[in-house]
């Protein structure tokens, strides 16, 4: 951590900023290797050129936080106390009330800016989303270690869904048959909503899974993740349940070298937008541009969302320790859709596929 509030300080001369404040639970996570899930109540970092690091936490959670390796000072409030007031009591004693102020203000809402605004009238708010970003963008051997065994439980958990296919079982059931077996191996929490759609609901890149059964000939679309110490993973596979139609095939095997090439474009040196390109390039000649609806990918680490975002006009240099996904998707309404996703860490030796569940087609 010591390191990472290191590199902080001296990103923050970029933007002429004596001091942020961190909000994110991900960001606070990152910088104080405290994970914790805030609900409404406020988690905070308050980093600055003047004084220690401080973290702003909920009385109940100081152990908790102390527990995580923070070493730093520690302000806790009770719930019927203003916590900015707390910090404002603290920085006058310290001496580092700021004069300019980075705060995230892609996730800080707006009431609980005028509550900053409010203990630090004369001070300029900054945006400190850049400079995290850029913080959090390249992954350490660490990072790259816990990716891997996240992106393992994804893939026992795609093993799982696909074995829990039957005849006559519904979507919730199967997700219900994932989540219970994968959290005996010591997940956190998934990542996201775990998504298993069936049949035509397969055409709809966020669809809701629910009672809908399985019946042949339908194809079956697993997404899903999970959080290992802290870490995402996401991954996605489509199998047809025991026949397949020629379209169906038609697409499947589209999408696949789609995902296979935008693979081999991972590269160090090339623009991150080559893969979509790539990827769209592909399924476009196969006659279903217009059916690949999204970008090809997102980062991926402490958030299943994060920087860079993969799409074909993002010229942003790949560099060796980034973390992604590359998801290509074709989807007709009323027949189906295929989506194939895999996790890629970028090394100087060529893009390495976290996730290793097949991607040839299955029929179940």
């Amino acid at each position: 951590m010591a390191s990472r509030l290191t590199n902080l300080m001296e990103k923050l001369k970029n933007i002429d900023a004596d001091s942020m404040l961190v909000t994110s639970k991900a960001n606070f996570f990152y910088l104080s290797n405290y994970y914790t899930e805030p609900h409404e109540r406020v988690i905070a970092a308050f980093i600055s050129k003047k004084t220690d690091p401080v973290i702003l936490v909920p009385e109940m959670e100081v152990e908790d936080a102390k527990a995580s390796g923070w070493e730093h000072k520690i302000i806790s409030y009770h719930d019927h106390e203003n916590p900015w007031q707390l910090l404002l009591e603290y920085v006058r004693k310290t001496e580092s009330i700021p004069q300019s102020l980075a705060i995230e203000k892609n996730h800080i809402t707006l009431d609980r800016f005028y509550s900053i605004q409010e203990v630090f009238p004369y001070t300029e708010f900054l945006d400190a989303k850049e400079i995290l970003a850029d913080l959090r963008v390249i992954k350490s051997k660490e990072e790259h270690r816990l990716l891997k065994k996240a992106a393992a439980l994804a893939d026992y958990g795609i093993e799982i869904g696909v074995k829990a296919i039957r005849e006559g079982v519904s979507e919730l059931e199967i997700i219900a048959n994932i989540e219970y077996e994968i959290k005996k191996q010591g997940v956190q929490e998934m990542s996201f909503s775990t998504m298993v759609l069936s049949g035509t609901k397969t055409a709809s890149p966020h669809g809701t899974p629910s009672t809908q059964k399985i019946n042949p000939g339908d194809l079956i679309l697993f997404d899903l993740g999970v959080v290992y110490e802290g870490y995402c993973s996401d991954i996605t596979r489509t199998v047809a349940f025991q026949s397949i139609s020629d379209e169906q095939r038609r697409i499947y095997e589209t999408v696949l070298e789609a995902e296979r090439e935008a693979i081999k474009h991972a590269v160090i040196g090339k623009p991150v937008g080559e893969m979509d390109q790539t990827a769209r390039g592909i399924i476009t000649a196969n006659g279903y541009g217009e059916y690949f609806t999204h970008r090809i990918g997102h980062g991926l680490g402490i958030e299943t969302h994060e920087y860079p975002s993969v799409t074909s006009k993002n010229s942003l240099p790949l560099q060796a320790g980034m973390s992604f996904t590359i998801e290509p998707g074709v989807y007709i309404p009323n027949l189906g859709g295929v989506r194939i996703e895999d996790m890629i860490f970028t090394s100087e030796n060529g893009p390495k596929v976290l996730t290793k569940y097949p991607k040839e087609l299955q029929i179940i």
